[in-house]
């Protein structure tokens, strides 16, 4: 249960998606980190953070929120209203095939008796989503769903029943050999999971989170790098997701004692080379203190010096940057 206690200060801890991100770009590798935060501060963390197939480094004072959302937030467009076992609906691509899809019920259904998440039922796209993905010539991974809209009317149908927040499962086709499973280069997968999110979550006005379905669910017998080890170890990356969503702060343009304003936010912490985005930005402009961590590099290159500002703080490491928290 959701557990956000007003006496500690809150921050947000950002890996964006689909980087490269040294620390944060695989399967939950960022957890470990985020949690020493949790420790002492309420820490909003983007889904990319703690989701790890089927494990999740979520804690009880985190607050799950999607990218679109964070970067409304933090524009001061809308606020976080902190909630508890919400109704989670979950979108099914048409495109997966029967086998697959009852895999992932046989996950819903796990889910539900291990963690008594409210899981309100699925919807199945009226057409395939087709979805592409692919990494950009600057080497972050991005894609494209063509067929969004059965994707929009499948979330609507959800909403209208009563779902709080959503979890959406497209099938993948097998992504190429890279060094991934290596703990090296780009997610492939990861960019267009964000272009999915965002686009729902700003559509439906509810949190929503993606997960890949891939027909091929072969257990790997190979040993991999630790950082990427969750998703080699299941058929299913769904878990985490639900995981999150039951738990995820709702969207609301209310104010009151109950709302959590971007007035509340104490410090943005990013990777010390993915400081080009909007929520950076938009701190600065609200006077955040934003931390730069040189121990997380991604393939972005965007540093403060590139960006042309001296009120970002360059740390070296996460443990130095808590430790200058800790004055708050």
């Amino acid at each position: 249960m959701l557990s956000y206690n007003k006496e500690k200060p809150l921050i947000a801890f950002v890996v964006p998606t689909g980087i490269g991100a040294s620390v944060g770009g695989f399967a939950g590798d960022a957890s470990q980190v985020a949690r020493t935060f949790a420790k002492d501060f309420n820490v909003i963390v983007n889904p990319n953070v703690v989701n790890a197939a089927c494990f999740s480094g979520i804690t009880d004072n985190m607050l799950y929120v999607e990218g679109w959302y964070l970067s409304q937030f933090i524009k001061g467009n809308l606020r976080l209203l902190p909630s508890s076992n919400n109704k989670v609906g979950v979108i099914f691509d048409k495109g997966i095939s029967q086998g697959i899809l009852n895999v992932h019920i046989n996950t819903i259904n796990a889910v539900k008796t291990v963690y008594g998440i409210d899981i309100m039922g699925y919807e199945i796209t009226e057409e395939p989503c087709k979805v592409e993905f692919y990494n950009t010539i600057s080497g972050i991974s991005s894609g494209s769903v063509l067929n969004n809209e059965t994707l929009l009317k499948a979330g609507k149908r959800l909403v209208e029943k009563g779902a709080k927040t959503i979890a959406v499962v497209c099938k993948f086709e097998e992504p190429p050999e890279d060094n991934y499973q290596n703990g090296e280069g780009v997610d492939i997968v990861g960019g267009v999971e964000a272009v999915i999110s965002h686009y729902l979550t700003r559509e439906l006005k509810v949190p929503v989170a993606h997960s890949p379905a891939f027909e091929d669910i072969t257990i790997s017998k190979e040993i991999v790098d630790p950082k990427t080890a969750a998703e080699y170890i299941t058929p299913t990356f769904l878990p985490c997701i639900l995981i999150g969503l039951s738990n995820a702060p709702l969207i609301s343009y209310e104010k009151g004692e109950h709302y959590i304003g971007v007035e509340s936010l104490k410090a943005l912490i990013m990777p010390y080379n993915a400081l080009g985005s909007s929520i950076v930005l938009d701190a600065l402009v609200k006077n955040i203190k934003v931390y730069a961590v040189k121990e997380n590099t991604s393939v972005l290159n965007i540093t403060k010096a590139h960006i042309g500002r001296d009120d970002i703080i360059e740390v070296d490491t996460y443990i130095e940057c808590l430790e200058k928290l800790e004055e708050l």
